[in-house]
């Protein structure tokens, strides 16, 4: 029998994966975490010591400069539910989410795009956060998506307000359009 190709999923006629659901998501047994693009459903592993190392260096000197300005947007490290699209087929936890309109925030968590997102590569979610969530992202309307891949030493930062892309080194001092003046010194974080 001859394969369709769906998206970049190969199925064979009448054989359709199943779609799951925010319900789905909410059904998964404690301590297991998963992510849902389009239906799609993401198990994900957990993240390493360094990658933890990461996260919170940066949200620490974010939430740090939000409280120095006496900013009104809110910090969230993962895991955070955001419900990208206002449906129950995308659902995601970034690494880190930034969110400024508190209408959006909810008990369970952000209902629509966040204004910033930074994602953290490690080799399971190295396919997801470069071209999954990035199209997801970008459609859906964050702002500031930035992804930090310390195998690679790069920052990438795509300002989708601006259509534009700049890469930084893990030695490079990486500024967000999100805060104006603010910028990371990447040397610091995630130092042993």
């Amino acid at each position: 029998m001859e394969t369709v190709r769906k998206g970049d999923l190969f199925v064979m006629p009448g054989t359709e994966q199943r779609k799951y659901t925010i319900t789905d998501i909410e059904a998964l047994p404690e301590g297991k975490r998963a992510e849902l693009l389009d239906g799609e459903l993401y198990m994900m592993a957990s993240p390493g010591r360094r990658h933890q190392d990461i996260v919170m260096d940066l949200s620490y000197l974010i939430k740090d400069h939000i409280v120095r300005e006496n900013g009104v947007c809110r910090i969230y490290p993962a895991p955070f539910g955001v419900y990208l699209s206002g449906d129950d087929r995308n659902y995601v936890e970034p690494d880190i989410s930034v969110i400024c309109d508190k209408s959006k925030l909810t008990d369970k968590g952000c209902v629509g795009a966040p204004d910033w997102i930074i994602e953290v590569v490690s080799d399971s979610s190295r396919l997801m956060d470069y071209h999954r969530k990035l199209f997801k992202y970008r459609t859906a309307g964050v702002r500031e998506y930035w992804i930090a891949d310390p195998d690679r030493q790069k920052v990438t930062v795509y300002h989708f307000e601006h259509e534009r892309v700049e890469e930084y080194g893990f030695r490079d001092r990486v500024k967000s359009e999100i805060y104006e003046g603010f910028e990371i010194d990447f040397s610091e974080v995630g130092v042993e």
